[in-house]
């Protein structure tokens, strides 16, 4: 019975009504915010197609303020970059027009914006419709009074650094992208300036802290997250995940972990050599030498070479993409490792985790280890002989 005195569906026990109202929470929250950012990227896309706005009329210039007549392929030879004659060194400065930063600000503003927003609203809303129905995954066999060390300080050290250099440069660059929208209106124009222009040299600098964070994992972990026999049962078994009582047997990393691995140290490598493109502009070539490995291997036609400007500009979209893409992985790596698990911050925080949970989520693991603890014993108990 609820409050007003009807009956309850059997299935509606107040665990599911406790998580469906934290679900419809963080939906309403993760929907508010998509809808801030959704008007303005829209209002980036033209609305007036009509050529006859745009064009000059037989052959005169709009309102006459640059003469009565346009010379048509003159301007249009400019609008395709075209470059004059300068005597200074900057020889960039010879393009009057460079249309593609038209074209870049145009994708940035608009789709870029509006789908990034979605992508991460869409993780939200899945990850919260999980919670509501399957709920935080239990150990099945209770706490044990025995811990096994999971993983050791300096493993710890390289994920928090790792960990929280991204989530600093996560919520930098979502300010860069979508805080005149949702900040600058609560906080005010001041305000906002000095979060943002802090943000910025944290931004900068930090990137440095990730690079290494990233290297370090990688040779921490790289050995134990490459393919194995016990992963494709684990895929088959979902991980147990949608069930109560099945744990597939795994190592120390399971599949599912070892493709939020290899998504964090390919997705950390691109956005690190597009950062460090933008760190240091007009210094390196990545995309015209991927477009010409591209064309060699594919014989597809990719623009080549392309121009110091046009590397930073596909820099900056791509370092968005994939940027967006790695907060939605980490959004699910976060809702595993807190409220997803029963016992799984305790891998990364103190380092030792429940002898039931490992059993359970690491089977073979614990196996390894405790074959190797009883290497260990027996080997110490044999005294050399004198």
């Amino acid at each position: 019975m609820n409050d007003t005195g009807t009956a309850r569906p059997a299935f509606m026990s107040n665990g599911v009504v406790w998580r469906l109202r934290i679900a419809l929470v963080a939906i309403v929250a993760a929907l508010f915010l998509a809808i801030a950012v959704q008007e303005p990227a829209l209002a980036q896309q033209p609305v007036d197609n009509d050529p006859a706005a745009t064009s000059p009329v037989q052959g005169q210039v709009p309102g006459n303020t640059l003469g009565t007549d346009s010379d048509t392929e003159m301007w249009r030879a400019v609008r395709q970059g075209v470059a004059g004659q300068v005597s200074i060194p900057d020889k960039n400065a010879a393009t009057l027009v460079q249309s593609e930063g038209e074209l870049w600000r145009s994708i940035r503003n608009g789709p870029l914006a509006l789908y990034a927003s979605w992508a991460m609203l869409a993780m939200v809303v899945m990850l919260s419709l999980f919670f509501a129905i399957r709920g935080r995954i239990r150990i099945e066999h209770g706490r044990s009074d025995k811990t096994i060390t999971r993983f050791a300080a300096f493993e710890r050290f390289g994920h928090w650094l790792l960990a929280s250099s991204f989530i600093i440069l996560a919520l930098t660059g979502l300010n860069v992208m979508y805080g005149r929208y949702v900040l600058l209106p609560v906080i005010g124009p001041e305000a906002f300036g000095s979060l943002t222009i802090f943000g910025k040299y944290l931004h900068n600098y930090l990137a440095f802290a990730f690079m290494a964070g990233l290297v370090i994992i990688f040779v921490m972990w790289v050995s134990h997250n490459l393919p194995h026999k016990t992963d494709i049962k684990w895929v088959l078994q979902g991980g147990g995940i949608f069930s109560r009582k099945l744990h597939p047997p795994a190592k120390k990393f399971n599949a599912g972990q070892k493709v939020i691995f290899w998504l964090t140290i390919l997705g950390g490598l691109s956005i690190s050599l597009s950062g460090w493109t933008l760190l240091f502009p007009y210094t390196t070539h990545f995309f015209s030498g991927t477009f010409e490995l591209v064309n060699t291997v594919f014989g597809t036609a990719l623009p080549t070479p392309l121009s110091p400007l046009q590397e930073q500009q596909l820099a900056s979209l791509w370092h968005a993409i994939m940027s967006v893409f790695l907060i939605c992985v980490i959004i699910a790596h976060i809702y595993i490792g807190t409220i997803g698990m029963e016992g799984a911050f305790d891998a990364m925080g103190s380092g030792e985790v429940d002898l039931n949970w490992a059993k359970e989520h690491h089977s073979i693991w614990v196996d390894e280890v405790m074959a190797r603890e009883a290497e260990h014993k027996g080997s110490a108990k044999i005294q050399p002989a004198e």
